[in-house]
């Protein structure tokens, strides 16, 4: 009990506010006045100031109003004049923000905006509308970062690095041939390493110092670091200096995303911020939005919980903070139309929190999809039984979480990258793949006493697990195969690599994809490549010629996951009946999904997965079956026909099969 004293007592000192009855508005507009909101300690001297120059290159110009307390426990205050594109930033004791939930700021965040959001909607904006999606399990995931994409010259995009670059043609039919449907964006955001300025200038041979060193280079990052968590990072638009410029450039990618049939994705971090000085939580009401340690009970000591491993921690348990995700959330999808949400660091929050965020998104349109991480990166100052980690998924309600079990049975360990596991014929990991191949749900033949991370089922429906091999952290997967296996050949190189996809997307959970996989991209062996330049992280466009068979097995297995339910049951109940597991090999896992399953024109679908370096033989029922995927190659349509009884699977490959 001693543990948590601090939070119960910062909990006691704002009990008289109701959360759930505040709206996190901090700015009404109305061309007739504006009224500033602010939540913030009641003992406080509270300050807006409104710039009168209401010129973005101009000097500000601050004139101050003071705010008053009202009975619920909200500073406001309203200017009576139209504010429409006027800067603004409130004081608390001295301390200047732009607030918790500013929706227009400018460049680097130096000040918030009033904005009327309207003037950023794209033309036919209300005509915008989410595409079609069933069931979580019919999405098939594109994790992507902006820069990464877009940013090398063999794209051939003329946006490079921005939201506009997924507008352009050849970036939308690229997507669409491959044949995903949800694009994951790393987050996007205005977060803090980047500088805007520099990268909007970038550097030129003008730039350089007299002694060759440039003053300016455009700068790389991920993005996990948030600032302004309600506006679109500026660096991706082509003005940030105008804070109307981001907004309507992120809208009108979305439209073009919708316009292709692919839904959006926002990857949030609430998980942490930049860091504590400068956080605009902090300047507001210092240590509410943030979990402290034993030792923050002595004032002069003050010890912030790092969960996040990035140097605090928020505290979604606390009712405004609460309030503040679930509000944000809400906020981006009715402003931005957004379609789904990867919560980074999702181990960090509260399972009633996280609940609330499903039930609220629910009330809006229950097809949105939301995911995270099931972990977090150190231990929290808060009860491990009530965190939403991978381990309590069946208490959440119609939340995913990625499976690091299946990922490192195919690939080995995160913690060592040199090791391998599956795709390096390394036996040991067949249970654990089982268990990734049925959507972590129980299953009769899948022996959790055998699975390397989870010793008993983790979701309710196949629906709850992400599947994958490979994303943004952690080597990707050329770099990881290369790592764990010196000397392998490009030839064996791809047919691993398409050997794991195989088992990614012939899984009853959701497939999920790193981008650029597609064209065989590599990360120069970098394995944390957060601030890594673009000469690391991006994608060369040019592999497309070079390995276009890559492609076109990504192409076609997306295409076959999609056309046959047999592969997305969706249902736990499904995939016990249907899914059956033939008799496991060393590096061997072979399965039937039987009796039409699903409803699929396909009666008994025979997978096999070998990832020996030698051909392995497995004995199915007589008969003749049509064979779909066959040593690298997939053709829905048939590479011909095989006899029954025992059957040979070529080395480090998948065979598929069907009668």
């Amino acid at each position: 009990m001693k543990k948590y004293l601090i939070l119960l007592l910062l909990a006691l000192v704002t009990s008289h506010i109701q959360a759930q009855d505040f709206d996190f508005n901090e700015v009404e507009y109305s061309p007739k006045q504006t009224t500033f909101r602010l939540f913030a300690p009641k003992d406080a001297k509270v300050k807006v100031e409104y710039d009168i120059s209401c010129d973005t290159d101009a000097v500000k110009k601050w004139k101050q109003v003071k705010m008053k307390l009202g009975k619920d426990g909200i500073w406001t205050a309203t200017v009576k004049k139209n504010l429409n594109h006027h800067g603004y930033r409130f004081c608390v004791n001295g301390q200047y923000s732009n607030g918790v939930f500013a929706k227009a700021i400018g460049v680097n965040g130096s000040y918030a905006q009033v904005l009327d959001l309207r003037e950023t909607d794209p033309v036919g904006w209300e005509r915008d509308r989410r595409p079609v999606v069933l069931s979580p399990a019919d999405l098939v995931i594109y994790e992507m970062h902006h820069r990464d994409f877009s940013v090398d010259a063999s794209s051939g995009l003329h946006y490079k690095g921005k939201f506009l670059a997924l507008t352009e043609p050849k970036a939308i039919e690229h997507l669409k041939s491959l044949g995903v449907n949800a694009i994951h964006i790393l987050p996007s955001y205005d977060y803090g390493s980047v500088d805007e300025i520099s990268n909007h200038y970038g550097c030129d041979s003008s730039d350089l110092h007299d002694d060759g060193q440039k003053p300016c280079v455009p700068q790389y990052n991920w993005g996990y670091d948030p600032m302004n968590y309600n506006v679109p990072e500026g660096s991706y638009s082509t003005d940030p200096f105008d804070p109307s410029c981001r907004i309507r450039e992120f809208k009108q990618m979305v439209q073009a995303l919708h316009k292709a049939g692919i839904r959006v994705i926002l990857d949030v971090v609430y998980n942490h911020t930049y860091d504590i000085i400068h956080s605009n939580f902090q300047k507001t009401y210092p240590d509410y939005y943030y979990r402290l340690v034993d030792s923050s009970a002595d004032k002069d000591n003050k010890e912030y919980s790092n969960g996040s491993g990035c140097g605090n921690e928020t505290a979604s348990e606390q009712p405004m903070m609460r309030r503040f995700m679930i509000e944000s959330v809400k906020y981006w999808i009715n402003e931005y139309h957004i379609d789904g949400f990867r919560f980074d660091l999702m181990g960090c929050h509260d399972i009633e929190t996280m609940n609330i965020i499903r039930d609220e998104v629910n009330k809006i349109d229950p097809t949105i999809f939301i995911y995270g991480e099931g972990w977090s990166a150190g231990q929290c100052a808060y009860p491990a039984e009530k965190l939403a980690t991978k381990a309590n998924t069946k208490q959440l309600n119609g939340i995913a979480a990625f499976s690091d079990d299946i990922r490192d049975a195919l690939r080995g360990p995160f913690s060592d990258d040199t090791k391998g596991a599956f795709l390096a014929g390394i036996a040991g990991e067949e249970e654990s793949l089982k268990f990734g191949i049925v959507g972590a749900i129980s299953h009769p033949q899948v022996d959790m006493s055998k699975v390397n991370y989870s010793k008993e089922p983790w979701a309710n429906e196949p629906m709850q697990m992400i599947s994958y091999v490979s994303c943004h952290d952690d080597m990707c997967l050329v770099d990881r195969l290369k790592t764990e296996l010196p000397g392998i050949s490009m030839e064996e190189l791809i047919r691993l690599d398409l050997l794991a996809q195989t088992a990614v997307f012939t899984s009853q959970g959701v497939p999920f994809m790193l981008s650029g996989e597609e064209m065989l991209r590599d990360k120069k062996g970098v394995h944390n490549s957060f601030e890594s330049p673009d000469s690391v992280n991006r994608l060369d466009w040019n592999n497309l010629q070079r390995y276009p068979e890559v492609f076109a097995y990504y192409k076609n297995l997306i295409q076959m996951r999609k056309n046959h339910p047999a592969f997305r049951l969706g249902k736990a109940d499904l995939v016990r009946r249907h899914l059956q597991f033939l008799p496991t090999q060393s590096c061997l896992v072979a399965y039937c999904l039987k009796g039409n399953a699903g409803g699929d024109a396909w009666n008994d679908i025979y997978v096999v997965l070998n990832g020996n370096t030698e051909p392995r033989e497995i004995e199915v029922p007589e008969g003749i079956y049509t064979v779909v995927c066959c040593d690298g190659v997939i053709r829905e349509e048939g590479l011909g026909t095989m006899q029954g009884g025992l059957v040979t699977v070529a080395p480090r490959s998948a065979l598929i099969m069907h009668n």
